[in-house]
């Protein structure tokens, strides 16, 4: 494929407007190893066919993970600066010792912890919305999953968390006027709005501190990482990365897969008709969303893949939405089908970097159409559902219904 083709995956509103799919179709089809060179300046190389980001992710000694998943680096470089200290930007050893101190947080016990806080979150805003025959979605109900989570987790209340989830939107979406003023520079922009969650979290760990509780933060104020206690740098950064992957996955996916719903009437019908195939439902609603749409890997050295040579030090994307609608892994990969068996998706990753807080997700999510299911009716698109401005995160702001 020429660069004549002004395919740009950089450009966001391509992905606003919702012509990203036919757009990954085209790569797939004609060059699925695509050199991208934006009109940002970046030069990157995309992976889209299932087989070759599955195979990315499972060989994290050739695609390290230290410049961070996301592309653009940090104010002031083209590296990462949570590079080493962020568990999800780093490399094999340190990332295992990270993720050992992490994952404690993440347990089935605190799962079902995190279940039951989000479903009396949920059946109160639930029933709010069917008491005013309507409600925004995205705002009054996919919201209280992360809160529910962010409560359990991070040991806050209600308010904080969704102060909390307030600080974590404005910085995924740092290029929405809907979250942020998009005047300016970017990198400070970028640099603002981290340090706004930082003091929100510092204030976190100083509480911690004075009185320890069954919460992430307490535990990494105690974990030791190669025999050494965790700095309070990488303490915020991991904090950070379990407070955004949650809030924006769990939520968003709650969008889209409800308004995929809502244009696919025949399958909602199905589906009210047949709960017991929600765990099916599920991973084709996680399938279909791809909310992570793709994460940056960085070349340990050179290597080949489908005849492009790739240098050490050259970076590289995976992206998972293009995987996820593979025609070659998932027949009629356009079409959402509830009852599509087999569906090993990829939006959890794969392999070292598989989402660790994918089983909260899941019991999030399940949990949430479950509720959904037991009205006994299916919510009805009450206006425009908007789309978050981001390539990063394909994820939907506003998203108006109506109930009953």
């Amino acid at each position: 494929m020429s660069r004549a083709t002004t395919i740009d995956l950089t450009d966001v509103d391509v992905f606003v407007r919702g012509e990203h799919p036919e757009m990954f179709a085209q790569l797939r089809a004609l060059h699925p190893v695509y050199e991208n060179v934006g009109a940002d300046g970046s030069r990157f190389y995309a992976l889209t066919t299932y087989d070759d980001v599955l195979w990315a992710y499972r060989n994290h000694e050739i695609f390290g993970s230290s410049r961070g998943a996301i592309l653009g680096g940090s104010f002031g470089s083209t590296e990462d600066s949570a590079a080493g200290q962020m568990m999800v930007a780093t490399d094999l050893p340190r990332h295992r010792m990270l993720k050992q101190a992490i994952q404690p947080a993440m347990s089935a016990v605190v799962a079902a912890r995190v279940r039951e806080q989000v479903r009396r979150l949920l059946d109160r805003a639930i029933e709010r919305a069917m008491t005013a025959g309507g409600c925004d979605f995205a705002t009054e109900i996919a919201t209280e999953l992360p809160a529910g989570a962010l409560m359990v987790i991070m040991g806050i209340g209600h308010g904080e968390a969704h102060e909390l989830i307030g600080l974590t939107r404005k910085m995924v979406g740092f290029r929405d006027e809907v979250f942020v003023d998009t005047g300016g520079d970017v990198r400070l922009r970028l640099a603002w709005l981290q340090a706004q969650i930082f003091e929100f979290l510092a204030d976190v760990l100083a509480e911690r501190r004075r009185s320890p509780r069954d919460d992430l933060a307490s535990m990494l104020l105690t974990a030791e990482v190669n025999g050494r206690r965790m700095r309070e740098e990488e303490i915020l950064y991991n904090c950070m990365n379990v407070a955004v992957g949650g809030n924006e996955t769990s939520s968003y996916t709650a969008c889209t897969g409800l308004l995929a719903l809502m244009e696919n009437p025949a399958q909602y019908d199905l589906l009210l008709r047949t709960p017991a195939a929600l765990d099916t439902a599920l991973n084709e609603v996680l399938r279909y969303s791809s909310t992570n749409a793709y994460v940056q890997r960085v070349a340990r050295r050179d290597v080949q893949v489908r005849g492009t040579l790739i240098r050490a030090g050259e970076s590289v994307t995976l992206w998972n939405f293009s995987a996820n609608r593979d025609e070659k892994q998932f027949p009629d990969a356009a079409r959402f089908d509830v009852m599509r068996t087999p569906n090993r998706h990829l939006t959890y990753g794969a392999g070292l970097h598989r989402c660790v807080g994918a089983p909260i997700a899941q019991a999030e999510l399940s949990l949430l159409f479950e509720r959904l299911l037991a009205t006994g009716t299916p919510l009805r698109p009450a206006g425009t559902a908007r789309r978050l401005r981001s390539n990063f995160i394909l994820g939907i702001t506003h998203l108006p219904v109506e109930i009953g």
